[in-house]
């Protein structure tokens, strides 16, 4: 199994590190001029440095933009205009108490995970109607389908994105232009490993803290270890080729068997 994607552009929102850079690396390999995306510009030109010593030859432009705003995703589709691949990564997540979630939280867990990947995709999907050829992703969570008691909020927007794959892949029926989401189980990140420190007790070794908090807070879990972040970026760039051209309106698992069922 080849993926080409020579001549194509991808977008990959909040790429500067963990499942968003090597979702970039993925498709650069592939041979995808990626758009890497974060809100600081320095962060963003090391980001690309370190891609490009990871990818040699990879073709990564800089994109700074708070895509979580209307005029950072103004800002980002400006620098990249013609991507045919938009993958939107961007997420926040934090674990806290169900009943001290105030408005102000909610709403901005809505502006950043959920509404960031209706502007882009409202921006982008036009273009890849007319060429009829596309692709678009949501980088949900197997958190949308079993709602974790210790971060509702961000369990609550990624079962929204699972609803935006499909209602976009609606929009785009007949077409060329796929939309689905990736349905991500517990995966190694800096961020993650930060969560889980802090659910489990930051005084116990990593890979003690990794097995307490998968026996504790994902006992469902069939793989019974963190995913690594290229094993998600893998599917990603399946998703992303003309290999998956009959994919589309899916809720496509990278979950480590998580979701205990046959269908999400």
């Amino acid at each position: 199994m080849r993926i080409d994607l020579t001549g194509r552009t991808a977008l990959v929102t909040a790429s500067t590190q963990g499942i968003g850079a090597a979702i970039a690396a993925g498709l650069a390999r592939a041979g995808a001029r990626v758009g890497v995306n974060g809100r600081d510009p320095e962060r963003v030109a090391r980001a690309v440095a370190q891609l490009r010593d990871e990818v040699p030859g990879g073709d990564f432009v800089a994109v700074a933009a708070d895509v979580a705003t209307a005029e950072g995703a103004e800002q980002a589709y400006a620098n990249v205009p013609d991507a045919d691949i938009l993958i939107n990564n961007l997420g926040v997540f934090a674990a806290k108490d169900a009943l001290d979630i105030d408005d102000a939280e909610w709403r901005r867990y809505f502006e950043v995970n959920v509404l960031s990947a209706v502007r882009l995709t409202r921006m982008y999907m036009p273009r890849m109607l007319e060429q009829d050829w596309g692709r678009i992703q949501f980088i949900s969570s197997e958190s949308g389908v079993a709602i974790p008691v210790e971060m509702i909020q961000y369990g609550t927007t990624k079962t929204a994105m699972l609803a935006l794959g499909r209602g976009f892949a609606k929009k785009a029926a007949g077409s060329g232009v796929t939309v689905n989401s990736v349905l991500v189980g517990p995966t190694r990140t800096a961020g993650v490993e930060e969560f889980v420190q802090d659910l489990v007790g930051a005084e116990l070794p990593w890979e003690e803290a990794q097995r307490v908090f998968m026996r504790e807070h994902r006992p469902q879990s069939l793989l019974q270890r963190l995913i690594e972040p290229a094993e998600i970026a893998n599917m990603v760039v399946y998703l992303s080729s003309d290999l998956a051209s009959a994919t589309t309106g899916g809720a496509v698992r990278v979950d480590g068997g998580c979701v205990d069922a046959i269908v999400p």
